[in-house]
């Protein structure tokens, strides 16, 4: 380890501290507010003192970047600058809540008491896990500066991520994708959002990443020779009109280009929004921002033929996270279809930093947007009593949903995510007109209560009261305010049928001359396979439930249980022992080694990825088919590393394998007299590669083969591919499932 130069060290970190000050100019209003911040940052030092980060550096720097991206990126104030620089002392060091409460304030300690929480449920250490989500949120609903503080803190770990180890950083890339990107969505942080995307995606799938960037850097001259002929005459012309305005061209972020790559299976070159035009408008005032919006889509769409379904008016109608822009599809000279977007420096403002920037603009105004969402997380949490797993799915599918915006008859506006149904626009109407709903009128056309809402739709709710919730809803709801009213009514519903199962089962009890009292409702559960009491007495007064069973049961010391018997276990590799219904052995598949000690483990290939060696790797212990090994690129991986860490154990192939393993190549081409026979003698002949099945179909010239072959790992693919490559005719080779 080098020796560490403690001066050289001290500079350092005091340049970081006035790097961050300078970044927080908004922040430092007056001598007792720069005291308090400076303040903070002595404290901070002489809490780390001694830490370092696993780069080696001293650990006081985390805090100090942590605290700049909170005033630079995400425009927060001193509060939460002294907050940022705090964050980890009261988890990490001697320090107390009631010191931090003591020297800088009230509001201060309950939102360092916020963060310790989070980082109790996740850190660099700790994967989420699905039942703390709910921790989450509700810090959320308190104060939004936990999030924000704690996405910064995401942030920086993400862009430091190289010094820490590989099964860590892939867990920290789920984790991140699977949360921190959404939510730094709905809280409107655009730049940090598509950051921490790109951040993840570099880390997953750092070979693909590297492509796409090379790419984007070897197309960025022509890219901007484009921009400037193409924005050239809107430019005159709104200089012509007096306009005060910036024209900037911005590149999709390389994480959505490889999404749009992946979800449509194109090529790079395929994609056609590779970027959009933006124009900044700097109004005279906020009553002037609509018109000069319109004014200026009026100019652009006066030179170029726009996309009319593509149109996008999030000026009259913002967003939810307060996003307001304008934007619109058009035509350009050379054939290719442009995004404009359309805003002012406020809107713009907005748009990059959030939430924060909003509140400078709208200080003391009317409720907003964001406002309202709180609201409705706060709702969400007080009113759900179904599992973590259930609300984190709900919830992170209406982050992830674009909206609609639907009027009542009154012409009240209610935004909803894509895809409501009129049930959910009764829901969000009230939950009693929800619960009685029988269908609507929509744009005054009667429609069922499945159909599916468009942005614009005036909806009549029609009610009786003697409708109530039915199970079925639950398959044409959006909302998880629909979803968890419907499911509290039919819990309602059941607990009412459940009393009369339990009356059933203490007569049968009775008739076994048993005491209700010596029952293990948790063992009858287990027997019977259900989740809960509440479902056991259901399915018994349902018949579903076979009572004649109950003769299976015995009663071992005093209490009635299942008869014994034997079951076998894994040892979970971090530890702990799991039922996983699979026995462990040594069988004869040496090709990987699996777990901390590197053992050699049964273990079978995930379907959903078709790993074969070579592959980066990880084992998932399921629970009832063992070991699953599956690709660190499979599109399961963020679902399984954020929700079930603890079921994630290393793998890694080793050289010992002879064995083949079956992949799956597409090949286009154009088809020509003897293209096939050149197919086949490259791949029987020339490598002596062992063929499966094999199949072609030609149409219009256009050739498309599919060929299962046995390879031995990726190198022998990679050479097999740029073999058929080489034959006359084709053009394009991808991998594809069994």
């Amino acid at each position: 380890m080098p020796e560490i130069d403690a001066e050289q060290e001290s500079k350092e970190i005091l340049n970081a501290y006035n790097g961050m000050l300078r970044a927080a100019k908004h922040a430092k209003k007056d001598a007792v507010t720069r005291k308090r911040m400076r303040t903070a940052f002595y404290v901070a030092v002489e809490a780390h003192k001694t830490d370092r980060r696993k780069s080696g550096e001293p650990y006081i720097f985390h805090p100090i970047a942590v605290a700049r991206i909170c005033a630079e990126e995400i425009g927060l104030g001193a509060t939460s600058i002294i907050c940022a620089l705090l964050h980890d002392t009261v988890e990490d060091t001697e320090i107390t809540l009631e010191d931090i409460e003591e020297q800088f304030g009230k509001k201060e300690a309950l939102i360092i008491d916020g963060l310790t929480k989070i980082s109790g449920v996740v850190d660099n250490n700790v994967s989420l896990q699905a039942e703390n989500f709910r921790k989450i949120l509700l810090t959320l609903s308190e104060d939004v500066r936990v999030i924000l503080i704690k996405i910064a803190d995401r942030l920086h770990n993400m862009r430091t991520i190289g010094s820490m180890r590989r099964d860590k950083q892939l867990k920290i890339a789920s984790e991140t994708l699977f949360l921190y990107a959404p939510m730094a969505h709905r809280l409107g942080l655009h730049s940090i959002k598509s950051e921490l995307e790109d951040l993840s995606l570099k880390c997953q799938e750092p070979q693909m990443f590297d492509e796409i960037q090379h790419k984007l850097k070897k197309t960025q001259e022509v890219r901007a020779r484009f921009i400037r002929k193409f924005s050239s005459p809107i430019k005159d012309e709104l200089e012509r009109k007096e306009l005060v305005f910036e024209v900037k061209g911005r590149s999709k972020s390389i994480y959505s280009i490889w999404k749009k790559m992946t979800t449509k299976n194109v090529t790079f070159e395929e994609v056609y929004d590779l970027f959009a035009i933006r124009i900044i408008i700097d109004s005279k005032s906020e009553n002037d921002e609509k018109s000069d919006c319109w004014q200026v889509y009026s100019v652009v769409t006066d030179f170029y033929q726009p996309n009319i379904e593509r149109l996008r008016d999030w000026i009259s109608a913002p967003k939810t996270n307060g996003y307001e822009s304008l934007h619109t599809t058009v035509m350009s000279p050379t054939g290719k279809w442009v995004e404009v977007q359309i805003r002012t420096k406020r809107m713009d403002d907005i748009a990059e930093k959030g939430f924060a920037a909003h509140w400078k603009y709208k200080e003391g105004g009317a409720e907003s947007q964001f406002d309202k969402w709180i609201s409705q997380v706060r709702e969400l949490l007080e009113s759900s009593n179904e599992s973590s797993l259930d609300l984190i799915g709900d919830f992170k599918l209406n982050l992830f949903t674009d909206e609609i915006y639907v009027f009542t008859p009154n012409g009240d506006m209610k935004s909803l995510p894509t895809g409501s149904s009129t049930l959910d626009f009764a829901f969000a109407v009230h939950t009693q007109v929800g619960e009685n709903c029988l269908g609507a009128k929509v744009n005054g056309k009667l429609m069922p209560l499945s159909h599916q809402l468009s942005s614009g739709d005036q909806v009549e709710i029609l009610t009786s009261k003697n409708q109530k919730p039915k199970e079925d809803w639950l398959n044409f709801v959006q909302t998880h305010r629909a979803k968890s009213k419907i499911k509290h009514s039919l819990n309602e519903e059941r607990r009412k049928v459940a009393k009369e199962g339990k009356g059933i089962l203490e007569k049968e009890f009775k008739k076994l001359k048993i005491s209700y009292e010596n029952i293990s409702l948790k063992e009858l559960q287990s027997f019977y396979k259900v989740p809960s009491d509440l479902e056991l007495y259901y399915d018994i007064a349902i018949g579903k439930i076979d009572l004649t069973k109950l003769k299976e049961l015995e009663v071992r010391e005093g209490v009635l249980r299942p008869k014994r018997k034997i079951v076998k276990r894994v040892q979970n590799l971090f530890g702990q022992r799991k039922v996983i219904g699979a026995t462990v052995k040594n069988l004869q598949k040496p090709v990987l080694v699996i777990g901390d000690n590197m053992e050699k483990l049964d273990y079978n290939l995930a379907n959903c990825c078709n790993p074969i060696p070579g592959n980066e790797v990880y084992g998932f212990i399921t629970v009832s088919e063992g070991i699953k090994i599956h690709k660190t690129s499979c599109p399961n991986t963020v679902q399984l590393m954020s929700n079930y860490a603890y079921r994630i154990i290393k793998a890694s192939w080793i050289d010992e394998q002879d064995a083949a393993f079956l992949t799956g190549l597409k090949i286009i081409g154009i088809d020509d007299v003897g293209i096939v026979n050149g197919i086949t003698q490259v791949i029987s002949n020339e490598l002596s590669v062992n063929m499966r099945s094999l199949s072609f179909d030609s149409h219009d010239g256009v050739f498309e083969g599919r060929v299962m072959v046995f390879v031995q790992d990726t190198s022998h693919l990679t050479n097999l591919i740029k073999n058929l490559k080489d034959v006359k005719g084709v053009t394009k080779i991808e991998q594809i499932d069994k």
